[in-house]
C-alpha cells in the first residue's frame, strides 16, 4: 500500500530531501537530473526574462521553485516560472508560488509526453495562467500555447531564425537566443591540402 501524503506532509517531507520530488494527488514522484542542454536553455530563458522584467512586479523562478496546483492537489518545479502577482510574494509564498502567469518546460526524452499530456491539463487548472512555453532540447524549436479571450488555448510555434512574442510578460523572443551556447555551429568547411607538386 502506498503512502498519500496531504499538502503539508509532502512539504514538510521535501524539505529534508536531497532530491526534488513532484506530488500528485497524493502521490509522490521523484525527478530526474536533466542534461547540460537542459540547464543551460532554461538560463538563457531565465536571464532573458529577468532583464525584461527588471523593475516591474513581476519575478521569474527557475527549477528549485515549487509551483502548487491547488485545484489539482499537484506540487511541481517547472523549469522556469513567471508571477506578477501579490500574493506570491508573500511570506506564505516563500517556498510555493501558485499564481504564474508563463510556465516554461524543456522537453527531455523521458519526460516530453508527460510535459505536453498531464502536467500541461494540471496546468490549465491555474487561472491566471496566460502562456506555456515548451523547449525541444535537440533542436531549436519553441511551442508556445497561449489562452484566448474564449478560455481555449492556441498554438503558437517557432524555429530557427524565428522571434516568438510572449505576451503576458511583453518579451520578443529571439529562438537563438533560447539555444545560445546550446547546439553545436556548423563547423566551417575546411578546404582540402593543395595537391603536391
Amino acid at each position: 500500500m502506498r503512502i498519500r501524503f496531504d499538502f503539508a506532509a509532502y512539504m514538510d517531507w521535501e524539505a529534508q530531501q536531497p532530491e526534488r520530488h513532484e506530488w500528485v494527488d497524493g502521490e509522490i514522484f521523484a525527478m530526474t537530473g536533466a542534461r547540460d542542454a537542459h540547464n543551460q536553455i532554461a538560463g538563457n530563458l531565465y536571464m532573458a526574462l529577468r532583464v525584461a522584467l527588471r523593475g516591474t512586479p513581476c519575478r521569474a523562478f527557475i527549477s528549485d521553485m515549487k509551483l502548487h496546483v491547488e485545484a489539482a492537489d499537484a506540487v511541481f518545479y517547472p523549469d522556469v516560472l513567471v508571477t506578477c502577482d501579490a500574493r506570491d510574494r508573500g511570506p506564505e509564498a516563500d517556498l510555493a508560488k501558485r499564481h504564474p502567469l508563463l510556465i516554461v518546460e524543456v522537453l527531455s526524452d523521458s519526460t516530453a509526453a508527460y510535459d505536453r499530456g498531464r502536467k500541461f491539463e494540471l496546468y490549465r487548472r491555474l487561472q491566471e495562467l496566460q502562456e506555456v512555453l515548451f523547449i525541444a532540447q535537440d533542436r531549436m524549436q519553441l511551442d508556445l500555447f497561449r489562452r484566448n479571450g474564449q478560455g481555449r488555448w492556441e498554438l503558437y510555434p517557432a524555429a530557427e531564425g524565428e522571434v516568438l512574442r510572449l505576451e503576458s510578460v511583453g518579451l520578443d523572443l529571439a529562438v537563438a537566443q533560447v539555444y545560445q551556447d546550446v547546439l553545436p555551429e556548423e563547423a566551417p568547411a575546411v578546404p582540402p591540402p593543395p595537391a603536391p607538386g
